[in-house]
């Protein structure tokens, strides 16, 4: 598939293509929340590995989760500390979570805020979208655009003039992927604690609380 303009690229994902864009950790493979089973098909990735939602602000991601006004003061905490950027966090799934997110509906949902401008400036065009990295499940992920159009021709992604538009200074080179996946931590509700799955690009301390 060609590159393709910011309009043209929220269009087609919107009306259910698979797209990839970039972000701060590694690039992403994503799709319209309610078509994630696109992307497990697309991976050949088991079923047993959730999506995660990437949004750009808060209340975009909100509605996907439920806990109590006192969990969420303490979510925000962190969000705060580490938003955008490289945290995704693993909280109690809400109703709205479609089942091709998480297939065997284990009550939990992964979403992250990425520290990228084309990421965040995209997210603010779709709203929520469930995403992955580019690769096929047991490969490594791939970093470039130049990779990803290789292997992938298929993908949806920008063009060139669109990415420099959307970076934050046109006149400097486009944000790289740092190829460090994101830190997974996950609510706790029954002790009211993180327990942290992964340490990536964010460092928390095993006593996190």
């Amino acid at each position: 598939m060609p590159q393709v303009s910011m309009s043209q690229w929220v269009s087609d994902i919107n009306a259910g293509k698979l797209a990839s864009f970039p972000t701060d950790t590694v690039p992403a493979l994503a799709a319209q929340p309610h078509q994630g089973d696109r992307i497990f098909a697309f991976k050949q990735r088991a079923l047993t590995k959730p999506l995660i939602l990437m949004a750009a602000q808060w209340t975009d991601l909100l509605p996907y989760v439920v806990g109590t006004p006192s969990e969420i003061d303490q979510w925000q905490t962190l969000t705060r500390q580490h938003w955008p950027g490289p945290l995704t966090l693993v909280l109690p799934a809400s109703d709205r979570v479609p089942i091709a997110i998480n297939p065997l509906q284990t009550g939990t949902v992964g979403i992250r805020i990425p520290n990228h401008p084309i990421a965040l400036a995209l997210l603010r065009q779709t709203g929520a979208l469930a995403t992955t990295s580019v690769n096929r499940s047991g490969e490594p992920a791939l970093l470039t655009l130049t990779e990803i159009e290789q292997r992938f021709p298929e993908l949806l992604t920008l063009s060139a003039s669109a990415r420099s538009s959307l970076s934050k200074d046109a006149r400097s080179p486009e944000p790289s992927s740092s190829g460090t996946p994101s830190t997974v931590v996950q609510w706790v509700s029954t002790t009211r604690t993180w327990q942290i799955l992964r340490q990536g690009g964010v460092i928390l301390d095993s006593s996190l609380s």
